[in-house]
Protein backbone atom coordinates (compact mmCIF):
# COMPACT_ATOMS: atom_id res chain seq x y z
CA UNK A 1 0.00 0.00 0.00
CA UNK A 2 1.30 3.31 -1.02
CA UNK A 3 0.30 5.52 2.28
CA UNK A 4 2.47 8.33 2.59
CA UNK A 5 1.81 9.24 6.23
CA UNK A 6 -0.79 12.11 8.01
CA UNK A 7 -2.47 14.37 6.47
CA UNK A 8 -4.82 15.62 9.40
CA UNK A 9 -6.18 15.05 12.60
CA UNK A 10 -9.79 15.62 13.36
CA UNK A 11 -10.44 16.77 17.06
CA UNK A 12 -14.09 17.25 18.59
CA UNK A 13 -13.86 19.58 21.29
CA UNK A 14 -15.64 21.92 23.73
CA UNK A 15 -13.23 24.77 23.84
CA UNK A 16 -13.04 25.73 20.06
CA UNK A 17 -11.37 29.38 20.97
CA UNK A 18 -9.36 27.54 23.34
CA UNK A 19 -7.77 24.65 20.98
CA UNK A 20 -7.82 27.21 18.43
CA UNK A 21 -5.58 29.47 19.82
CA UNK A 22 -3.26 26.98 21.39
CA UNK A 23 -2.55 25.72 17.40
CA UNK A 24 -2.05 29.57 16.18
CA UNK A 25 0.27 29.83 19.41
CA UNK A 26 2.06 26.36 18.17
CA UNK A 27 2.53 27.56 14.73
CA UNK A 28 0.03 26.41 12.60
CA UNK A 29 -2.01 28.64 10.10
CA UNK A 30 -5.76 29.13 10.09
CA UNK A 31 -7.26 28.51 6.77
CA UNK A 32 -10.97 28.35 8.05
CA UNK A 33 -12.76 29.16 11.44
CA UNK A 34 -15.94 29.62 12.17
CA UNK A 35 -18.39 28.83 14.67
CA UNK A 36 -18.00 25.18 14.04
CA UNK A 37 -14.93 25.19 14.31
CA UNK A 38 -11.76 25.06 12.25
CA UNK A 39 -8.67 24.11 9.92
CA UNK A 40 -5.38 25.11 11.15
CA UNK A 41 -2.59 23.77 8.80
CA UNK A 42 1.29 23.47 8.80
CA UNK A 43 3.09 24.96 5.39
CA UNK A 44 2.58 22.14 3.17
CA UNK A 45 -1.18 22.01 4.14
CA UNK A 46 -1.72 18.81 6.39
CA UNK A 47 -3.62 20.13 9.62
CA UNK A 48 -5.30 19.52 12.79
CA UNK A 49 -9.27 19.85 12.62
CA UNK A 50 -11.36 20.97 15.42
CA UNK A 51 -15.02 21.08 15.28
CA UNK A 52 -17.70 21.02 18.81
CA UNK A 53 -17.68 17.92 20.61
CA UNK A 54 -21.53 17.71 19.79
CA UNK A 55 -21.38 17.99 16.25
CA UNK A 56 -23.42 15.17 14.46
CA UNK A 57 -21.12 15.23 11.27
CA UNK A 58 -18.05 13.50 13.66
CA UNK A 59 -17.52 10.25 13.75
CA UNK A 60 -18.26 8.70 17.00
CA UNK A 61 -16.30 9.61 19.87
CA UNK A 62 -14.10 6.89 22.00
CA UNK A 63 -16.19 6.33 25.49
CA UNK A 64 -13.31 7.06 27.44
CA UNK A 65 -12.92 11.39 27.20
CA UNK A 66 -9.90 11.25 23.97
CA UNK A 67 -11.24 13.68 22.01
CA UNK A 68 -9.46 12.36 18.48
CA UNK A 69 -12.57 11.49 16.18
CA UNK A 70 -10.86 10.29 13.53
CA UNK A 71 -7.34 10.26 11.41
CA UNK A 72 -6.61 10.96 8.21
CA UNK A 73 -3.72 9.12 5.94
CA UNK A 74 -2.51 10.18 2.56
CA UNK A 75 -2.05 8.07 -0.28
CA UNK A 76 -0.26 8.29 -3.97
CA UNK A 77 -2.91 7.82 -6.33
CA UNK A 78 -6.56 6.30 -6.81
CA UNK A 79 -5.46 2.80 -7.06
CA UNK A 80 -3.90 2.78 -3.60
CA UNK A 81 -7.71 3.85 -2.28
CA UNK A 82 -8.93 1.32 -4.16
CA UNK A 83 -7.17 -1.55 -3.01
CA UNK A 84 -7.34 0.05 0.19
CA UNK A 85 -11.26 -0.36 0.37
CA UNK A 86 -11.08 -3.70 -1.86
CA UNK A 87 -9.13 -5.40 1.83
CA UNK A 88 -10.78 -3.08 4.62
CA UNK A 89 -14.01 -4.09 2.66
CA UNK A 90 -13.07 -8.02 3.62
CA UNK A 91 -14.43 -7.49 6.79
CA UNK A 92 -15.75 -4.17 7.95
CA UNK A 93 -17.77 -1.25 6.63
CA UNK A 94 -15.82 0.94 4.28
CA UNK A 95 -17.45 4.47 3.76
CA UNK A 96 -16.58 6.44 0.22
CA UNK A 97 -17.36 10.79 1.22
CA UNK A 98 -18.45 12.97 -1.10
CA UNK A 99 -15.17 14.14 -1.39
CA UNK A 100 -13.52 10.72 -2.90
CA UNK A 101 -11.90 10.10 0.43
CA UNK A 102 -12.41 6.72 2.42
CA UNK A 103 -13.76 6.13 6.14
CA UNK A 104 -13.75 3.26 8.01
CA UNK A 105 -12.11 2.07 11.79
CA UNK A 106 -8.51 0.27 12.46
CA UNK A 107 -8.74 -2.95 15.11
CA UNK A 108 -8.36 -0.52 17.77
CA UNK A 109 -11.53 1.24 17.08
CA UNK A 110 -9.97 4.42 16.01
CA UNK A 111 -11.96 6.05 12.80
CA UNK A 112 -9.39 6.11 9.91
CA UNK A 113 -9.60 8.38 6.99
CA UNK A 114 -8.01 7.93 3.85
CA UNK A 115 -7.27 10.43 0.06
CA UNK A 116 -5.25 11.00 -2.30
CA UNK A 117 -2.55 13.20 -0.43
CA UNK A 118 -3.17 16.86 -0.45
CA UNK A 119 0.28 17.83 0.79
CA UNK A 120 2.53 20.41 -1.34
CA UNK A 121 6.04 21.44 -1.14
CA UNK A 122 6.66 24.77 0.62
CA UNK A 123 9.63 25.05 -0.67
CA UNK A 124 11.94 26.02 1.85
CA UNK A 125 15.30 24.98 2.74
CA UNK A 126 16.04 23.03 6.33
CA UNK A 127 18.33 24.10 8.72
CA UNK A 128 22.15 24.10 7.74
CA UNK A 129 24.65 23.39 10.38
CA UNK A 130 28.42 25.16 9.59
CA UNK A 131 30.58 21.72 10.28
CA UNK A 132 34.55 22.14 9.63
CA UNK A 133 35.01 19.57 6.46
CA UNK A 134 31.79 19.37 5.45
CA UNK A 135 30.89 20.43 2.01
CA UNK A 136 27.11 21.24 3.11
CA UNK A 137 27.25 24.41 5.12
CA UNK A 138 25.82 28.07 4.70
CA UNK A 139 26.91 30.31 2.60
CA UNK A 140 28.84 33.67 4.04
CA UNK A 141 27.11 35.75 5.46
CA UNK A 142 24.10 33.53 5.54
CA UNK A 143 22.72 33.75 9.40
CA UNK A 144 22.42 30.95 11.04
CA UNK A 145 19.53 32.85 13.60
CA UNK A 146 18.29 35.59 11.84
CA UNK A 147 16.08 37.69 14.42
CA UNK A 148 14.55 39.53 11.36
CA UNK A 149 12.72 36.20 10.12
CA UNK A 150 9.40 36.04 10.34
CA UNK A 151 6.75 33.71 12.59
CA UNK A 152 8.04 29.97 12.98
CA UNK A 153 5.43 27.97 11.30
CA UNK A 154 5.11 24.30 11.85
CA UNK A 155 6.05 22.13 8.63
CA UNK A 156 4.51 19.01 8.31
CA UNK A 157 2.43 16.33 10.24
CA UNK A 158 4.57 14.19 11.42
CA UNK A 159 3.62 11.05 13.64
CA UNK A 160 0.68 10.55 15.99
CA UNK A 161 1.08 7.72 19.10
CA UNK A 162 -1.74 5.72 20.13
CA UNK A 163 -2.67 3.97 23.52
CA UNK A 164 -3.97 0.61 22.57
CA UNK A 165 -5.31 -2.15 24.32
CA UNK A 166 -3.83 -4.97 22.25
CA UNK A 167 -0.50 -4.03 20.58
CA UNK A 168 -0.17 -7.16 18.95
CA UNK A 169 -3.49 -6.75 17.32
CA UNK A 170 -3.04 -3.55 16.35
CA UNK A 171 0.70 -3.60 14.65
CA UNK A 172 -0.74 -6.43 12.83
CA UNK A 173 -3.79 -4.53 11.40
CA UNK A 174 -1.13 -1.77 10.17
CA UNK A 175 1.35 -4.18 8.77
CA UNK A 176 -0.53 -7.01 6.96
CA UNK A 177 -3.80 -5.07 6.05
CA UNK A 178 -2.40 -1.27 5.24
CA UNK A 179 1.47 -2.78 4.41
CA UNK A 180 3.36 -0.43 7.56
CA UNK A 181 6.52 -1.86 8.29
CA UNK A 182 8.37 -1.57 12.01
CA UNK A 183 11.40 -0.12 12.06
CA UNK A 184 11.99 0.06 15.83
CA UNK A 185 10.39 -1.19 18.86
CA UNK A 186 10.41 -1.34 23.14
CA UNK A 187 10.11 -4.30 24.00
CA UNK A 188 6.93 -4.83 25.96
CA UNK A 189 5.96 -1.88 25.07
CA UNK A 190 5.03 -1.33 20.95
CA UNK A 191 6.81 -0.51 17.35
CA UNK A 192 7.31 2.30 15.65
CA UNK A 193 5.46 1.70 12.46
CA UNK A 194 6.25 3.22 9.12
CA UNK A 195 3.86 3.74 6.06
CA UNK A 196 5.14 1.78 2.74
CA UNK A 197 4.89 5.20 0.66
CA UNK A 198 7.36 7.12 3.45
CA UNK A 199 10.92 6.86 4.50
CA UNK A 200 10.21 8.35 7.89
CA UNK A 201 10.93 6.78 10.77
CA UNK A 202 8.05 6.12 11.65
CA UNK A 203 3.87 7.80 11.28
CA UNK A 204 2.88 5.46 14.25
CA UNK A 205 3.85 4.68 17.33
CA UNK A 206 1.70 1.91 19.49
CA UNK A 207 2.22 1.70 22.75
CA UNK A 208 0.32 -1.01 25.26
CA UNK A 209 -2.46 0.53 27.92
CA UNK A 210 -5.47 -0.63 29.41
CA UNK A 211 -9.23 -0.44 27.43
CA UNK A 212 -9.55 2.80 29.80
CA UNK A 213 -6.84 4.74 28.53
CA UNK A 214 -7.41 3.95 24.84
CA UNK A 215 -6.82 6.86 22.93
CA UNK A 216 -3.88 9.46 22.08
CA UNK A 217 -0.90 9.91 23.83
CA UNK A 218 0.69 12.61 21.59
CA UNK A 219 1.01 13.94 18.48
CA UNK A 220 3.88 16.14 16.65
CA UNK A 221 4.44 18.23 13.56
CA UNK A 222 8.09 18.43 12.06
CA UNK A 223 9.81 22.07 12.51
CA UNK A 224 12.84 23.87 10.35
CA UNK A 225 15.37 22.30 12.81
CA UNK A 226 16.42 21.82 16.02
CA UNK A 227 16.66 25.76 15.99
CA UNK A 228 13.52 26.07 15.68
CA UNK A 229 12.15 23.77 17.87
CA UNK A 230 13.92 25.17 20.71
CA UNK A 231 12.66 28.96 19.54
CA UNK A 232 9.48 27.86 19.83
CA UNK A 233 9.61 26.17 22.34
CA UNK A 234 10.91 28.75 24.53
CA UNK A 235 8.26 31.32 23.35
CA UNK A 236 5.37 28.87 23.65
CA UNK A 237 6.46 28.43 27.42
CA UNK A 238 6.76 32.71 27.58
CA UNK A 239 2.93 32.34 26.22
CA UNK A 240 1.71 30.60 29.13
CA UNK A 241 1.53 27.26 27.98
CA UNK A 242 3.48 24.38 30.50
CA UNK A 243 6.42 21.89 29.23
CA UNK A 244 6.12 18.49 30.08
CA UNK A 245 9.38 16.59 28.34
CA UNK A 246 12.24 18.01 26.40
CA UNK A 247 13.51 20.13 24.92
CA UNK A 248 16.12 16.61 24.27
CA UNK A 249 16.29 14.06 21.28
CA UNK A 250 15.85 10.78 20.99
CA UNK A 251 17.44 7.42 19.74
CA UNK A 252 14.72 5.83 17.68
CA UNK A 253 14.09 8.31 14.98
CA UNK A 254 16.82 10.67 16.16
CA UNK A 255 14.15 13.37 16.01
CA UNK A 256 14.65 16.34 18.69
CA UNK A 257 11.46 16.90 20.83
CA UNK A 258 9.70 19.36 22.98
CA UNK A 259 6.63 18.44 24.62
CA UNK A 260 4.01 20.08 26.40
CA UNK A 261 0.33 20.18 27.95
CA UNK A 262 -2.35 20.65 25.58
CA UNK A 263 -6.62 21.14 25.93
CA UNK A 264 -6.56 17.71 23.23
CA UNK A 265 -6.37 15.47 26.23
CA UNK A 266 -3.19 14.35 25.16
CA UNK A 267 0.62 15.83 25.05
CA UNK A 268 1.54 17.50 21.96
CA UNK A 269 5.18 17.69 20.67
CA UNK A 270 7.42 20.17 18.69
CA UNK A 271 9.82 17.93 16.86
CA UNK A 272 12.42 17.85 13.65
CA UNK A 273 14.98 16.09 12.11
CA UNK A 274 13.98 12.50 12.41
CA UNK A 275 15.38 9.59 10.44
CA UNK A 276 14.86 8.14 7.12
CA UNK A 277 14.90 4.15 6.34
CA UNK A 278 14.59 2.05 3.32
CA UNK A 279 13.67 -1.23 2.87
CA UNK A 280 17.02 -2.58 3.61
CA UNK A 281 16.89 -1.54 7.49
CA UNK A 282 16.90 -3.57 10.41
CA UNK A 283 14.93 -2.97 13.42
CA UNK A 284 16.10 -2.77 16.54
CA UNK A 285 14.51 -3.67 19.75
CA UNK A 286 15.16 -2.40 23.53
CA UNK A 287 14.13 -2.65 26.67
CA UNK A 288 11.72 0.74 27.28
CA UNK A 289 13.70 3.50 29.74
CA UNK A 290 14.45 6.97 29.78
CA UNK A 291 18.29 6.26 28.05
CA UNK A 292 16.93 4.02 25.93
CA UNK A 293 13.89 7.17 24.59
CA UNK A 294 16.29 9.99 25.13
CA UNK A 295 20.05 10.59 23.48
CA UNK A 296 20.13 13.70 25.77
CA UNK A 297 17.48 16.29 27.84
CA UNK A 298 18.07 19.35 28.50
CA UNK A 299 16.72 21.47 31.47
CA UNK A 300 14.82 24.84 30.11
CA UNK A 301 16.04 27.86 32.85
CA UNK A 302 15.09 31.52 32.45
CA UNK A 303 16.94 33.58 29.92
CA UNK A 304 20.14 35.19 31.06
CA UNK A 305 22.98 37.26 30.48
CA UNK A 306 26.52 36.52 31.45
CA UNK A 307 28.62 39.44 33.54
CA UNK A 308 30.05 40.21 36.39
CA UNK A 309 28.05 38.61 39.57
CA UNK A 310 27.00 35.70 37.42
CA UNK A 311 28.56 32.09 37.47
CA UNK A 312 29.16 30.11 34.36
CA UNK A 313 26.12 28.00 34.74
CA UNK A 314 24.00 31.03 35.15
CA UNK A 315 23.34 31.69 38.83
CA UNK A 316 24.47 34.56 40.68
CA UNK A 317 27.61 34.02 43.38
Amino acid sequence: MKITGLETLVFGVEDLDGCAQYLKDYGLIAAREDARGGRYEALDGSAVELALASDSALPPAMPNGCLLRKTVLGVTDAATLDAIAAELGKDRDVKRLADGSLESVDDAGFTLGFQISRKRDPGLPGEIANVPGSPFQRRANQLGVDPAAGPIRARTLSHIVYFVPDVAKAEAFYVNRLGFRCTDRFTGVGPFLQPGGSLEHHSHFLIGAPEFMKGVEHFTFHFNGPTEVMRNGSQFIEKGYQAFWGPGRHWFGSNWFWYFNSPFACHVEMDADMDLHDSTWTAREVPMSADASQAFLLRSRETWIPGPGSSANGDYA
